[in-house]
């Protein structure tokens, strides 16, 4: 069976997105063709507005509409604490947890040799001039923990020790919810090593 011409554009689209699947991608698509004209309105200024409405922030190169973005601004945040995460996404999961309140530094990926991703890709040097004009005492480095997300934070540690700041690690292990007998040899030991007083 031909598929018209703007079903098949629209689906093509929806495929390009990371974690949308063919079928997943038909379905958006013919869900869309039976909403609401409100609905698909809504959808395309709001997809039009990302591009044209949005920035990076000067300061902690976080996704904002203004720069410095409301994080950078905010006077109640603890300006000594930094964390440094991969995305922006990190940034909107860390602060929906409500579990920290200090700034962030967003790298825009990790280093990652097999992408053709080195740390000149990223963005070290900003945070580095950030802690050259900064009073920051602590650097929490979230990156994941991928390989990858390793060799970045390794990297960056070594290159932030000689300046006298304090770095820590976000502590992995098991999860809420999840069973001891089901998770990897490495995850159970950082669980371990990562054990706090109780």
């Amino acid at each position: 069976m031909k598929v018209p011409k703007s079903i098949a554009s629209l689906i093509e689209a929806f495929e390009a997105l990371p974690g949308i699947g063919p079928k997943t991608a038909a379905r958006l698509t013919y869900y869309l063709l039976h909403a609401p004209d409100e609905l698909s309105q809504k959808l395309a200024e709001a997809a039009s507005e990302l591009r044209t409405k949005t920035k990076i922030c000067t300061v902690c190169q976080n996704i904002c509409e203004t720069s410095p973005c409301d994080l950078c601004d905010d006077v109640d945040r603890d300006k000594t604490m930094l964390c440094v995460v991969e995305d922006p996404l990190d940034v909107w999961s860390i602060e929906k947890s409500g579990s920290f309140k200090g700034l962030y530094h967003v790298l825009h990926g990790v280093i990652a040799p097999l992408d053709n991703v080195g740390p000149e890709d990223l963005r070290i040097g900003e945070l580095l001039n950030r802690l050259k004009e900064n009073r920051i005492k602590e650097i929490i480095l979230a990156t994941n923990p991928s390989m990858e997300g390793e060799a970045t934070a390794m990297y960056i540690q070594r290159l932030i020790k000689p300046l006298g700041i304090r770095v820590s690690r976000i502590a992995r292990g098991i999860p809420i919810g999840a069973e001891i007998e089901y998770a990897d040899e490495i995850t159970v030991r950082r669980a371990f090593e990562g054990r706090k007083d109780y």
